[in-house]
């Protein structure tokens, strides 16, 4: 993306406004252009990269970034895998039949794709994937169900 048009036209903008205060004025507008072209850059790739971490934030698990080509930003996008490992399932049991606790849960808005299209990846409701979430966040403390006599433990090359 090339931002030299962006900072010729605040210049030209600069000039414009000068022009109004007569001679003196638009000298001084001129000797404040170059100067300030830095300055213009760095604000719009300030601003450029907040809204890539805008961006990414809606779009996640996938992302944009912005990268400097030169002086020139260029901007990336990472879509998420569609053939990516799925993180392993861990089914979480109630504990010795004991129920389930009813809990109201109020998320931003801003997650709601996410979750959802992560529930619907896994082929689960957004109930079971918030629970096995919740289970991975405090140690896995959630029991794995397997069938009786059919576990296996060791190391793996």
């Amino acid at each position: 993306m090339d931002l030299q048009p962006y900072v010729d036209a605040v210049r030209h903008e600069l000039g414009v406004a000068a022009a109004a205060g007569g001679p003196e004025a638009e000298a001084l507008a001129e000797r404040l252009t170059a100067p300030l072209e830095p300055a213009l850059r760095l604000a719009l790739l300030e601003s450029l990269s907040e809204a890539a971490e805008q961006i990414t934030r809606e779009l996640a698990p996938g992302s944009v970034h912005v990268r400097l080509n030169g002086r020139d930003p260029e901007f990336t996008v990472e879509s998420a895998e569609a053939d990516a490992p799925a993180p392993p399932v861990t089914d979480v049991a109630d504990d010795e039949g004991g129920g389930t606790w009813r809990v109201s849960l109020r998320l931003p808005e801003s997650l709601r794709p996410g979750v959802e299209g992560a529930a619907r990846r896994d082929g689960i409701s957004v109930n079971a994937w918030l629970v096995r979430a919740a289970a991975s966040a405090v140690g896995g403390s959630g029991r794995q169900s397997r069938p009786a006599g059919k576990s296996f433990s060791g190391w793996v090359r």
